[in-house]
């Protein structure tokens, strides 16, 4: 298998056993080592008290796909650590996409930034994560 195969592979085994973020309608648009780039609808459920999209499920977003990226590998992969920050609100109906690439894999530690864009490609957030690889693979090797 190719690492192209591999990174597609372990995307959609890992997508149909993440109940949460196929149950917030997030798409997963493109995988490839060490890269993942997502998307989300906005629905009316997901805006806060000031009527714009609450922080933790744009965190949700940039946290799934960080997922995706550092997992690409087929190595089981948490999360070490992370931290976002919020740079615009997010109305109601807009379309979030989140891209996440790799920036630096030293041994069993990873460093991954998560750009989200609104619809019109205004960033919204940032996230950086860092990831920690823990024994086995995500599908069988």
């Amino acid at each position: 298998m190719t690492p192209q195969q591999l990174a597609e592979a372990t995307a959609h085994a890992m997508f149909e056993a993440d109940a949460c973020t196929r149950a917030l309608g997030i798409e997963l648009l493109e995988v490839r080592p060490g890269y993942a780039r997502l998307r989300m609808n906005v629905r009316p459920d997901f805006l806060n008290g000031h009527d714009i999209c609450h922080g933790g499920l744009i965190f949700t977003l940039a946290d799934s796909t960080f997922a995706f990226a550092c997992n690409s590998y087929n190595i089981s992969t948490v999360a070490a650590g992370c931290s976002i920050e919020f740079l615009r609100p997010v109305k109601g109906g807009d379309c979030l996409t989140a891209e996440g690439i790799e920036q630096t894999l030293s041994g069993r530690t990873g460093i991954y930034d998560i750009r989200v864009t609104n619809r019109e490609g205004e960033t919204v957030a940032m996230f950086r994560g860092k990831s920690a690889q823990i024994k086995g693979t995500v599908i069988p090797g």
